[in-house]
């Protein structure tokens, strides 16, 4: 079949591209811009498409030309300057819904999430049931998924935060957290493959619930376990040390960072995550596989380890560095304005040695600032890594004196210059 899959860069949606193309279907992927993660998806060809700007059924027309199947897999978590969950959610797949009526589409399989039919806790469980409700109103052919929390090989969201905190020795309780029965990636990406066939289920919900229903603090001990270290100590924290991360992962989210650990993400840890998966294995024929087994059948690598001990330092790591620049040229500006003025005049004129100063100082906070905005931190810390090279070859050059510094100026850029490569190497979300 000639299939069109939204969200095909995301964590579902790449599993599916690639079962897909494996069972001969064409598949027509759809992506915010072509990066290096669209480049490693399998799909025959993209289309560069923004959801939020996708509101109308005209819009869509033109793209559902000879399209038999539609597979959406698009989602995101919160509202913040990247993503806007009433358009991805609700009004670009209502529009959908309408073209397709029009296009005559065959087929149509939707990702939701589990429990938006309870009743929303937020505007993700909330604009999700919308989307639901306008595909369930419609003619076409549909079907409804809604998974629990996706793991798998690949990590992204909640599966990687569960990576992530299986690193660490001690372990900060969640006592609100819900319980979970997590579904594996594979069994997902199969549903859809199974969904295809002709005669498949058809005008059904399908919740995709794992066989197991576990707390969040057992999933985390059996990926630690996987991951081959000994079990962690669980220490009870403070509420507010608690409330404090969230609204931390809030501030990321309003820089266009996309951490899980943000205020959407707690109130649906707080419901849990379960289902009923009976009417999924009886629309399908797959048995969900337990998480220990799933594990177990794909022993962690290397590079598991270093992703799970990596996952939550990458913050920290970026955060310091774009904190250090800050602080370096607030202190020029500050309290170290009359020894930095004093190190330049021992190579150029007064009231040049003060502009240097200047210079130097502003460029060292907007090296900062955009290191802290999503969208501009690459090239903040190419911009960086280009600074720090400059400011080492111009002070050998003007004040080759500074090596003897006791206070070693020149040998602590060394130790910058690698934090810099570090934060470059880790940068990609997924």
């Amino acid at each position: 079949m000639r299939v069109l899959l939204i969200g095909a860069t995301g964590l579902i949606g790449s599993a599916v591209a690639a079962r897909l193309r494996a069972d001969g279907h064409a598949v027509t992927g759809i992506a915010r811009r072509l990066d290096s993660l669209a480049r490693r998806v399998p799909v025959d060809r993209w289309l560069l498409l923004d959801l939020r700007d996708l509101l109308r059924a005209e819009d869509w027309l033109p793209h559902l030309a000879g399209v038999e199947a539609v597979v959406n897999c698009a989602g995101v978590l919160q509202d913040s300057g990247r993503d806007s969950t009433g358009r991805v959610h609700d009004q670009a797949p209502s529009a959908l819904w309408a073209a397709c009526a029009r296009a005559g589409v065959r087929r149509v399989i939707h990702f939701s999430a589990i429990g938006v039919d309870r009743g929303g806790l937020s505007a993700f469980s909330d604009s999700k049931a919308r989307g639901d409700a306008a595909l369930q109103a419609s003619g076409l052919d549909w079907v409804i998924l809604r998974p629990s929390v996706v793991v798998g090989p690949a990590a992204y969201g909640g599966s990687a935060l569960f990576r992530g905190l299986a690193s660490l020795p001690i372990l900060p309780r969640i006592p609100e957290a819900g319980p979970i029965d997590v579904v594996q990636l594979d069994d997902v990406a199969e549903t859809v493959s199974r969904l295809l066939e002709p005669a498949a289920a058809s005008r059904v919900a399908l919740e995709l619930a794992g066989p197991e229903r576990l707390t969040f603090g057992e999933v985390v001990a059996a990926y630690r376990h996987w991951l081959g270290w000994p079990p962690a100590r669980e220490i009870s924290v403070p509420r507010f040390v608690l409330g404090l991360g969230w609204r931390l992962g809030d501030l990321a989210g309003r820089l266009g960072w996309r951490p899980p650990v943000r205020s959407t993400g707690r109130r649906e840890i707080v419901r849990g995550a379960t289902g009923d998966p009976r009417a999924w294995i009886e629309a399908t024929g797959i048995r969900p596989q337990a998480l220990g087994a799933a594990l177990a059948a794909a022993p962690a690598s290397v590079q598991e380890r270093w992703f799970a001990r990596l996952y939550l330092l990458k913050p920290v790591a970026i955060g310091t560095f774009a904190l250090f620049w800050l602080m370096t040229g607030l202190v020029s500006l500050g309290p170290g304005w009359a020894h930095a003025v004093s190190v330049m005049e021992m190579t150029v004129a007064a009231p040049f040695a003060e502009l240097t100063v200047v210079a130097g100082a502003l460029i060292d906070l907007v090296v900062g600032a955009a290191m802290l905005y999503r969208r501009t931190t690459k090239p903040a810390l190419i911009a960086a890594l280009g600074v720090s090279l400059l400011y080492l070859l111009l002070g050998s050059w003007l004040l080759p004196p500074l090596w003897a510094d006791s206070l070693g100026p020149m040998m602590k850029v060394w130790p910058i210059l690698a934090l810099n490569l570090v934060c470059l190497a880790i940068l990609d979300e997924r």
